[in-house]
C-alpha cells in the first residue's frame, strides 16, 4: 500500500502521528518493561474517519516498531481487530500476550 502520509514519533508525548490538513491522528503507547509498548488509543479526528486513515497509521506505526524491535500489548480495540485481520503482525506481541479470535 502506498503511504500517504510520513510517520513521525513524538517520543515526548508517547505517540505515533500523522500530520493531516486540520488536524492530528495518532497512536499513543505507555511503556510496559524493556522494549515493550503497550498500545492504549488510536485516535483519528472525525472529519478525517472513512478514509482508511486509520489503518494506514496503526501500519505504519506496527512497521516503526518492528524496526526499533519493540514488542506490543495491544490494548487498543482497534488495533486488537486489525491484528485479528493481519495475523503476520502477531510476531510483534509481547512474549506470553495473545489475542483471542
Amino acid at each position: 500500500m502506498e503511504k500517504r502520509f510520513q510517520l513521525i514519533h513524538h517520543a515526548a508525548r508517547n505517540r505515533y502521528e500523522f500530520h493531516l490538513n486540520g488536524g492530528i491522528a495518532y497512536v499513543e503507547y505507555e511503556p510496559a518493561g524493556e522494549g515493550i509498548y503497550r498500545l492504549t488509543h488510536t485516535i483519528v479526528p472525525s472529519a478525517f474517519e472513512g478514509q482508511g486513515i486509520g489503518r494506514e497509521l496503526v501500519e505504519s506505526t506496527l512497521e516503526a516498531l518492528r524496526e526499533r524491535d519493540v514488542r506490543i500489548i495491544p490494548e487498543c480495540s482497534f488495533i486488537v481487530r486489525y491484528i485479528q485481520r493481519h495475523p503476520e503482525w502477531e510476531s510483534l506481541l509481547a512474549e506470553g500476550y495473545r489475542i483471542e479470535a
